[in-house]
């Protein structure tokens, strides 16, 4: 019986080794030495201990090992050496290149990618039903490409909805044909099948809540940005809320939000997301859907940054990237420049804040900044307002209350099948009224 999987366990004293390649003209937002550090942070958080790293600069990936061969030779022999269970690669590894490298280490040595490092994070961390579904959904997505007869057979997959996933591999052979290979991948489709319904039905029950949400007049300000920026600390000191906080990535999977009072008495809803990080997996993203709709659909982002990690302009990089995959790139936002209490000259974070639009220097732990960053967000709800030129059909009779009644009307006309109003809207309304622009400028109103 093999013992090997491509998934990591949750035994806290395996070895884990890492590999990290640097290849020409491929675009990553840190460096390899920060990416390193990074994958180190990833297989901590996975109860894994690191007892050594490798490191290759390549043109163009190896077709059969992702390495050079010699590489790969020499891991093996640094392998040995450090005893080490487990090799995880700082990439997401083709199905090719899982195969051959399993291959060259042998059967007791597993090997892992980056992408199944963060998903077994997420399976860990992922506490309420909604989350358990959409990581179990990611796990088969990425497992169904990469079965073999290495692979195991599906009689103890957990998941299902009866608590944390775990991870994906590990239980025992059925056959060595062919044929329970196709079972195994038609189960997986199937199951893949039945993960997608259940999560369309969350999806569906989200996008009533926003839309309840909306008609309250209630505006949504989504908290973004790196994992472990301190989204949750800023929420819970914010709200007073109890959100799990800990120092470490992903330490919140499942979205919270909590309504909070703002400096003037206006009243928004802030929903804490989960965390990003650079080569986010896709399979993540298309299952996160529903979660990650909270935050298109927001009226503000705040995007947490923490201003004292050396990577800190490249990991607010990273983010944008995944903003603009989400299309979310075009939602107002703030930057938020997070743990300044660190800073050896807390007032050295105003200086840094000039280079980043609409920003402001805060630390969610001690509250130094919050009633700047709240009469911030109030502004942009509620006393910014952009010129907006529209044709309400006389039907809507719901948008042209709220505009006469939360907007600034310049000039309105009655026509034949409706009303066309010109005038000034708060930003969070924009999206109502996207449907019937006549004419629509950028410039807010100072």
């Amino acid at each position: 019986m093999s013992k090997k999987s491509t998934e990591p366990t949750k035994m806290a004293k395996e070895k884990a080794f890492l590999v990290g390649v640097d290849i020409y003209n491929q675009k990553n937002w840190l460096s390899l030495e920060d990416s390193m550090d990074e994958l180190s942070l990833l297989a901590a958080t996975a109860g894994l201990v690191v007892v050594g790293e490798a490191t290759q600069s390549l043109s163009h990936p190896n077709p059969e090992t992702f390495i050079g061969s010699g590489k790969v030779q020499e891991v093996i022999t640094l392998v040995n050496e450090t005893q080490a269970d487990i090799v995880i690669f700082d990439e997401e590894l083709s199905p090719r290149h899982q195969r051959e490298l399993e291959k060259s280490f042998g059967d007791q040595i597993r090997v892992l990618d980056r992408t199944a490092l963060i998903l077994d994070i997420f399976a860990q961390h992922a506490d309420t039903r909604e989350g358990i579904l959409q990581v179990e959904l990611a796990q088969y997505e990425y497992r169904l490409p990469r079965l073999t007869r290495a692979w195991t057979h599906l009689a103890r997959q957990a998941g299902g909805g009866g608590g944390r996933t775990g991870s994906v591999g590990g239980v025992g052979l059925r056959g060595p044909g062919e044929t329970q290979l196709e079972v195994d991948r038609r189960e997986i489709r199937n199951k893949i099948s039945t993960l997608k319904k259940e999560l369309e039905k969350v999806r569906s029950h989200r996008n009533r809540y926003r839309q309840q949400r909306k008609r309250s007049q209630i505006p949504t300000v989504s908290l973004v940005g790196y994992t472990n920026a301190g989204k949750s600390t800023l929420l819970n000191t914010i709200s007073k809320a109890d959100v799990y906080v800990a120092n470490q990535l992903f330490a919140t999977l499942d979205p919270t939000t909590k309504r909070v009072t703002l400096p003037d008495n206006h009243t928004c809803l802030f929903t804490d997301t989960v965390g990003f990080i650079q080569k986010l997996p896709t399979q993540l993203i298309a299952a996160f859907r529903a979660t990650l709709e909270e935050i298109s659909e927001a009226d503000l982002l705040l995007h947490i940054v923490d201003i004292t990690h050396p990577s800190a302009q490249s990991q607010w990089q990273s983010v944008q990237e995944t903003l603009s995959i989400l299309k979310a790139d075009h939602i107002p936002t703030i930057t938020v420049l997070n743990k300044i209490d660190n800073l050896h000259d807390p007032d050295a974070a105003k200086q840094i804040s000039l280079d980043y639009k609409d920003a402001v220097a805060i630390s969610a732990k001690t509250g130094i900044g919050l009633i700047e960053l709240l009469s911030m967000v109030e502004n942009e709800l509620f006393f910014s307002l952009i010129p907006v030129k529209v044709n309400l059909p006389y039907q809507q009779g719901r948008l042209i209350s709220i505009f006469h009644e939360q907007g600034k009307i310049e000039n309105i006309a009655h026509k034949k099948g409706g009303v066309l109003i010109e005038g000034k809207l708060p930003a969070r309304y924009i999206s109502l009224f996207e449907h019937y622009f006549s004419n629509l400028t950028n410039e807010k109103d100072e």
